[in-house]
């Protein structure tokens, strides 16, 4: 029985990038489902996939484009974090935090050149060959 309080995908769906993701990844599952010998993904599907997006269409959307499209809500601070003087801030601040890290200790860029084989009285070994340097 098809339950018509589930909700239906706007007319504006196109306008939604999380509704673009999620009608691309139900058709996809749709698709595979119709693929398979026997009907049980799609049955899976039809119990599963389905419910759970018309579940997620109905919370996300609620009735917002009923009448006409409304804007994604948190449009205003996406564009925000997209600016141009939110990138600079961000950019600054990793540059400044970078900044204040104090360089690796010489004893670590000794170790960050590779592991050496040393004899008992310093001489060194070549890994390679195992001649003595």
């Amino acid at each position: 029985m098809w339950d018509h309080t589930a909700g239906l995908i706007p007319p504006c769906w196109p306008l939604h990038p999380h509704l673009v993701h999620e009608i691309a990844v139900l058709a996809d599952q749709r698709r595979r489902a119709s693929l398979d010998l026997t009907s049980s993904a799609l049955e899976e599907w039809h119990r599963y996939g389905l419910p759970t997006f018309l579940d997620r269409l109905k919370g996300r959307t609620r009735n917002l484009c009923d009448d006409r499209h409304s804007p994604w809500p948190a449009k205003g601070r996406h564009d925000r974090h997209i600016s141009q003087a939110a990138v600079t801030t961000r950019h600054t601040a990793y540059q400044d935090d970078i900044a204040t890290t104090s360089p690796a200790p010489p004893i670590l860029e000794e170790l960050r050149r590779g592991l050496r084989l040393v004899m008992e009285d310093g001489e060194s070994i070549d890994p390679t060959t195992g001649e003595l340097l």
